[in-house]
């Protein structure tokens, strides 16, 4: 298996990034019923390559593109396996001392090196903050959501979880959504941001939604800023919308309590940039009036999915909207329990690869491999922006550009996407910008060198080159007719 692993990560750039395969390749594939017999490993190895393995999609090809990457390692593959081996479910101190001890100190780890306010520290479970690894984003802003509710509901009656609000950019991920779905807080505005401003959520409009909703009788409970939105990677001014969140809403009850609206920062990709202190004064600014931030490790960190790290400035709401101890789980002393600081109660040893993979790189080597993503995202940026026929869509940020024909209907650069992904040698995604159609390709993936950059640029030129011959046939051949001049 070792050997198979090896193999593949010796010959994935050489293969074509995402499978010619439709729907429903891999049913027919498979026997109706599972064995009742023992199979030979070898047997099932060998069906892995030749029944399942045509329908990946290759995301740690160097000439991976789409999305945002999902890094993985060595070291982090092998803390996986050990942590397998252990398959310890770490829902408490009890259940679980070493998971929940390393969890804190990774990720006071991460914290130093990411340099987050003192108040995200779990000192040993001392503080009233402190971190906590979440399977995904999507996790953590319901995680951040519940406890805000918590907070905002204090001294409240329970009619009043029908006038909680939830605010955050339209560029935002949907996972702000769903999470406003599963905790039940109906008003939802998604803030509307302009190319004049980057695609940034600007202060006096998130001020001005949460007055409306104040004269309306609302209570603002909830808002979301983005450090890298997946669309454009846009940076909201987190230190400016701060003070606009934090203004205190009365209880209405008279009595003293009323709390601003929780800031949650999410990350989820551009997280990792924070360990270089360019990054982190030009894009991340004064973080401590946040009340939690989260960003996921195994997208540009070279941890293996799944791993997002949750930090709070105060646990206590969080364990006031989760915390539940039936007697056959509870236990003496003060230790940290983390499942209540989650959804589920069973947790996996996660903490183990963030030590295996901030001991076995070093934070210098991780910024070394931050910045030479950062460095190949500008040196096609800077390729693009040498054609005349392409423009970028927004500021290069971080591994991502974002760019598009110039010029042209939609469907052009529908079009182009279309065939460069066509070509199965790189693959890259869109995205709506301003309601214009919009390429995005991320760099980001282990393996990737200028030379593939170099490469998928090749590829876009030459199927820029094949849409742009066929629109201008299409629209020579829509033209009307020139009508005779007159003798």
């Amino acid at each position: 298996m070792v050997d198979m692993i090896c193999d593949y990560y010796s010959t994935v750039g050489q293969q074509r990034v995402k499978p010619g395969v439709e729907p429903g390749f891999l049913r027919g594939q498979l026997p109706a019923s599972p064995p009742e017999q023992p199979e030979a490993f070898e047997d099932v190895l060998r069906d892995v390559q030749e029944k399942l393995m045509p329908g990946v999609v290759h995301w740690q090809s160097p000439s991976f593109f789409a999305y945002f990457p999902s890094n993985t390692s060595f070291p982090a593959a092998l803390a996986d396996m050990w942590a397998g081996a252990l398959s310890m479910i770490g829902f408490s101190w009890a259940a679980s001392p070493v998971s929940t001890e390393l969890e804190m100190a990774m990720m006071d780890w991460l914290a130093e090196l990411c340099g987050l306010p003192a108040a995200f520290r779990c000192n040993g479970g001392a503080g009233p903050g402190g971190g906590v690894i979440q399977g995904t984003t999507s996790e953590a802003v319901l995680v951040a959501l519940l406890a805000a509710r918590a907070r905002a509901l204090r001294g409240r009656v329970q009619a009043d979880k029908l006038r909680l609000v939830a605010y955050s950019s339209d560029q935002a991920h949907s996972c702000f959504r769903k999470a406003c779905m599963v905790a039940g807080v109906d008003h939802v505005r998604m803030l509307p941001t302009s190319a004049e401003h980057n695609w940034e959520l600007q202060p006096e409009v998130l001020q001005a939604a949460i007055d409306a909703d104040l004269a309306a009788g609302l209570l603002p409970c909830f808002v979301m800023a983005t450090i890298g939105t997946t669309s454009s990677c846009a940076v909201d001014p987190v230190a400016r919308l701060a003070p606009v969140a934090a203004r205190r809403v009365s209880n209405g009850l008279g009595r003293a309590g009323g709390c601003g609206a929780w800031l949650h920062v999410d990350a989820a990709y551009a997280g990792a940039a924070a360990l270089l202190p360019e990054q982190r004064s030009a894009h991340f600014g004064d973080l401590g009036a946040v009340d939690s931030y989260s960003f996921n490790p195994h997208k540009w960190l070279l941890v293996n999915f799944d791993c997002c790290a949750l930090w709070v400035a105060d646990a206590g709401p969080l364990k006031e909207a989760l915390s539940l101890t039936p007697v056959f789980l509870q236990a003496t002393g003060n230790a940290l329990d983390y499942k209540d600081w989650q959804i589920p109660l069973g947790r996996r040893f996660r903490s183990l690869k963030l030590y295996f993979v901030l001991r076995m790189y070093g934070a210098e080597k991780l910024r070394a491999y931050l910045r030479h993503h950062i460095a190949l995202a500008a040196a096609f940026a800077a390729a693009l922006q040498a054609d005349p026929r392409f423009e970028l869509a927004a500021p290069q940020r971080f591994g991502l550009v974002c760019f598009r024909l110039r010029d042209v209907p939609r469907q052009v650069n529908a079009a182009l996407l279309e065939a460069v992904n066509a070509s199965g040698r790189l693959l890259i995604i869109h995205t709506e910008l301003g309601g214009a159609y919009t390429l995005r390709l991320a760099v980001g993936s282990a393996s990737t060198q200028l030379e593939h950059v170099e490469a998928a640029w090749e590829v876009i030129k030459g199927a820029a080159d094949q849409v742009l011959r066929q629109h201008a046939e299409r629209t020579a051949a829509e033209a009307p007719a020139a009508v005779p001049a007159r003798a």
